[in-house]
């Protein structure tokens, strides 16, 4: 049996309203279910598309956490590797060496708000777990490097299966992500993961061009009806500044848009840059759609 076919056997795994109570450590608790979460992206990078080397110090990045705080933050993504199309890839030491003082310094800033790691490397999720980061965010859906899913399974995190390809090379779209995706939650639940500790994101961005990417948007029931929390990242996206034609910096209200649409559809976490806009995007769009359901 091939691992799409593992995965989609193992994808039948469906929790009542995705309802999900995570216990991180540190007194830090989050759950999933009752509102829309806000994961805020914090880019401790010099070459990010679009906030490149304003957050790569460790007192900027405080600030910055400091702030979306009181935006109403309920994640802090960092990432020191850009993933922007024509990225030169990083060692793992230089990743640590960006990594590592932001982690601390937002952990000062922000001792309540969960910190996710985006990275695909092994190693740098692993020293940013010691660090102090609670949640494993893989743009590469555990695919990249062999021994992801296993530190996602010692460490007992969440961890957020992104869907990726080398190429587009797609056949029909949707159920092919689909299935890669399945494939990365065979791969976790292989290695040990939990599968209530599985979040997927479709990747938007990734492998996909400007209509693949509309595409998919319209369709993200599909993705959420497997079962688990999908986080959403559309934020400043390409397809966004392609859709609207304006620069990468005005793309509040396009990325709002994406962010009502995916919660329309069943996303429970949006990945943002703005995080005021897109919380008070989320706080309607949940008085609609969890109105009920408590």
């Amino acid at each position: 049996m091939s691992e799409q076919e593992q995965g989609q056997e193992l994808t039948g795994y469906k929790p009542t309203f995705w309802n999900r109570s995570y216990e991180l450590g540190g007194g830090i608790k989050l759950e999933l279910g009752k509102r829309t979460l806000i994961m805020g992206i914090l880019n401790a990078t010099p070459d990010s598309f679009s906030d490149g080397g304003r957050y790569n110090h460790a007192e900027a990045a405080a600030a910055r956490a400091a702030a979306m705080v009181d935006e109403g933050v309920d994640i802090i993504d960092i990432g020191a590797e850009s993933t922007r199309p024509g990225f030169e890839p990083i060692s793992v030491e230089e990743e640590l060496r960006r990594l590592l003082p932001v982690i601390r310094a937002v952990r000062e800033a922000a001792p309540h708000v969960p910190i996710s790691i985006d990275t695909y490397k092994a190693e740098t999720a692993r020293q940013a777990l010691e660090a102090g980061a609670h949640i494993i965010n893989d743009i590469w859906g555990l695919k990249y490097d062999p021994f992801m899913a296993a530190v996602a399974a010692e460490y007992g995190c969440p961890v957020i299966i992104s869907h990726n390809r080398p190429a587009r090379d797609y056949g029909d779209l949707v159920p092919d992500v689909l299935a890669d995706l399945q494939a990365s939650v065979a791969i976790a639940l292989r290695a040990g993961v939990e599968a209530s500790r599985i979040w997927l994101d479709p990747g938007l961005g990734f492998a996909k061009n400007h209509d693949d990417n509309l595409e998919f948007m319209g369709r993200l029931s599909e993705l959420t009806a497997l079962g688990y929390p999908v986080l959403l990242g559309t934020s400043r996206k390409r397809f966004i500044r392609q859709t609207l034609d304006l620069p990468v910096d005005d793309l509040a209200e396009g990325t709002a848009a994406t962010t009502a649409l995916g919660i329309a559809q069943g996303c429970q976490i949006v990945r943002v840059h703005d995080v005021r806009a897109n919380k008070r995007t989320a706080m309607m769009a949940d008085a609609i759609m969890y109105r009920g359901s408590k």
